[in-house]
């Protein structure tokens, strides 16, 4: 019997898009059939996310409603022409592979479809994840909307157009890598004046929750409260100057930029094969 919803490759993320679909009552367990290599990750799917699941990828991509491709960019070729058969004319496909267009999706299957692409972050794995989403013109709004409801069962998501998904995959994908460096960074310095290590890291890490989440519930500009933290003559001003002599928001700009050439890079590598 075909299931409603295939997922192709079952880790973290096809883990945390099932979790977070089934949480919410969006979508049930019973629905869904996932497809991977080992057995031990099957094994593991079926224990924790209480989902049927199979070694046949066309089994998963014979789906009636939803296939969601959660393998490496490197695969999706192989990937696709094994499946591209018994993918119905109707279904949705969505992909969460990094740097592989839509366009290039379309072509790999060889034939009109409804192609989603979705760029979501590691923190989906705990539900505050962010996600870029953009389609195809085959996808209709309602279609596109319902895929966003999906990954805001995972945090945050917002559509896009295509041509900032590598900005996406850059602030976003790589984003929280940057952040974590930070908050370790936060942490070395409190402990360089004794705190302990402990103490530091969940100092640090709450510290730049707290403040992420002031700025993205209430819409204030970044520099406003960095103004209200720094008092005149104060400890945070003095932080700050010393941040701006180290060229900090220009390094972290320099950063963000290098991850979006990589991005396109890995784009048009994966175009021109």
């Amino acid at each position: 019997m075909n299931r409603k919803v295939g997922f192709i490759g079952l880790g973290n993320m096809a883990s945390a898009i099932i979790g977070g679909v089934t949480g919410a009552d969006l979508i049930s367990r019973s629905e869904i059939i996932g497809s991977a290599r080992t057995l031990e990750t099957l094994d593991k799917a079926t224990k924790e996310l209480g989902i049927s699941t199979t070694t046949d990828n066309k089994a998963a991509a014979a789906a009636e409603k939803l296939v969601f491709l959660c393998v490496k960019p490197k695969n999706i070729p192989e990937v696709i022409e094994e499946i591209k058969d018994v993918v119905k004319d109707d279904v949705l496909i969505i992909s969460i592979a990094a740097g592989v267009t839509l366009d290039k999706l379309g072509e790999a299957f060889g034939r009109k479809l409804k192609i989603v692409r979705v760029m979501p972050n590691i923190a989906a794995l705990v539900g505050s994840g962010m996600s870029g989403i953009s389609a195809n013109k085959n996808v209709s709004e309602d279609e596109l909307n319902y895929v966003t409801d999906i990954f805001n069962c995972l945090g945050h998501a917002h559509i896009v157009k295509e041509q900032d998904m590598d900005v996406v995959t850059s602030l976003a994908g790589g984003g929280p890598a940057f952040v974590a460096m930070f908050i370790e960074a936060l942490a070395d310095g409190a402990v360089a004046d004794g705190m302990h290590r402990d103490d530091a890291y969940e100092f640090a890490a709450r510290t730049v929750q707290g403040a992420a989440k002031m700025i993205a519930r209430t819409g204030m500009h970044p520099g406003e409260l960095k103004d209200k933290v720094c008092s005149p003559g104060g400890t945070t001003i003095e932080g700050t100057i010393v941040l701006e002599k180290n060229n900090f928001r220009g390094a972290t700009i320099d950063a963000v930029r290098a991850c979006t050439k990589k991005s396109r890079d890995m784009a048009s590598a994966h175009t021109s094969h």
